[in-house]
């Protein structure tokens, strides 16, 4: 009887796919979980009473609602994509998807039942996503997409530190800040391959007439030592919060990622609109680690707001520019080129650093962070509104599974 309902389930389209179902959640989660947390910030409106207060709800499902919705999503597609092997069973995104719900529900009533609960199901979700792409990725004898794994476990690891804080008694928030350094590598891991196929395609659009236009490459060692950069950072952040040495090793890995847009620097093309989507996400990424720096090196500039820049504004603009990209031709359509796009874009970019440069406002800070919530929330139900729909219904286009768009 169960399995006859999953199969039911796992027979509609929103299913079709990974990012079909994960996307939407992560745009629903968004929208809603900011509205109440502006909500609460504007009104005192209740949020969920969870161990360790309001502020760990919000940040905690930020991170492993919203965040990890649109990794899972993302990952279950590209890797089979990637590796050139079979697409997920539904029924197999039927388990990630209910995977995911269990979570976010256990943790809204951990107040009444507990922290353990919803400590394995966080837990279980990146376990199992890294069970699943482990051994599509550790198959490929060039290596050449390991770097999608070592992210995730770690998400996973964090997870579990995360609630043994819970358990302790201690306050958890190092490692959501520790979750915000897994999910920048993970960005530039994934910017590596989604801005080959954008700025190239750019180019070719820009040189039409040119017999050899020229090509735009991520180069895998810019990447890596911004990667090491990001990663040493997190990790002395995670045992030695705000020393001295976060601040130089923050420096480092902002300086790091200004190096990896010298590969962006393709003249007019990068100015179409999608290419300069990601290309801004990564300059607000070092912006949030030179902010994270001074911080922690006494500027005057509190960590949580070079944090937001990271995860409002990296985390917030790459999953919405994901969403439109894959999001999209995985599901047979071109990509969109209504107006909207751009709005949403900006608005996140623009309710990211509102919220960054609250602390330097005075009295008028929190005026200033509900309505970068308020905005921010807005701009993804704009976008479920004009995306989900597409990750709801069939194709249109007469194929199936996550088969590309038709030129």
């Amino acid at each position: 009887m169960v399995s006859d309902r999953v199969d039911r389930l796992a027979s509609r389209a929103v299913f079709m796919c990974a990012f079909r179902s994960m996307f939407l959640a992560a745009a629903a989660y968004a929208a809603l979980g900011l509205a109440l947390w502006t909500g609460y910030l504007a009104y005192g409106i209740a949020v969920p009473t969870v161990p360790g207060g309001p502020i760990v709800w919000h940040a905690h499902e930020m991170m492993f609602g919203f965040g990890l919705a649109a990794v899972t999503g993302f990952a279950l597609t590209a890797i089979a994509e990637l590796t050139a092997t079979p697409a997920f069973a539904p029924r197999t995104i039927v388990g990630f998807a209910a995977l995911w719900l269990a979570g976010r529900v256990l943790f809204w009533l951990s107040g009444v039942l507990g922290s353990l609960p919803a400590a394995i199901a966080d837990v279980a979700l990146p376990v199992a996503l890294a069970v699943a792409l482990a051994p599509r990725l550790l198959r490929d004898p060039e290596r050449r997409h390991h770097g999608f794994l070592w992210p995730i476990i770690a998400l996973a690891a964090v997870a579990a530190g995360f609630h043994v804080d819970l358990w302790r008694g201690a306050y958890p928030m190092r490692w959501v800040d520790a979750a915000i350094g897994a999910m920048m590598t993970l960005v530039l891991v994934a910017l590596g391959r989604v801005s080959v196929r954008i700025v190239n395609d750019a180019l070719e659009a820009t040189h039409r007439d040119d017999d050899d236009p020229p090509r735009y490459l991520a180069r895998p060692p810019r990447r890596n030592l911004a990667i090491s950069a990001i990663a040493a950072a997190t990790l002395v952040d995670l045992v030695a919060p705000g020393s001295p040495v976060v601040g130089w090793l923050a420096l480092a890995a902002a300086a790091a990622i200004l190096n990896i847009l010298n590969d962006w620097h393709v003249g007019r093309a990068l100015l179409t609109r999608y290419a300069f989507v990601l290309y801004v996400a990564v300059w607000l990424m070092a912006a949030g680690y030179a902010a994270l720096g001074a911080a922690a090196l006494g500027a005057g500039l509190p960590a949580s707001a070079a944090r937001h820049l990271l995860s409002a504004g990296v985390m917030g603009l790459t999953i919405f520019a994901v969403m439109c990209i894959a999001g999209r031709i995985h599901a047979g359509y071109a990509l969109d080129a209504r107006r909207w796009v751009v709005v949403v874009a900006g608005s996140i970019v623009a309710a990211a650093v509102a919220r960054a440069a609250s602390p330097l406002v005075g009295d008028a800070a929190p005026i200033v962070q509900i309505a970068s919530g308020a905005i921010w929330a807005a701009a993804f139900g704009v976008t479920l509104v004009h995306l989900g729909p597409v990750w709801w219904r069939p194709r249109i286009d007469g194929r199936h599974g996550c088969d590309e768009a038709r030129s």
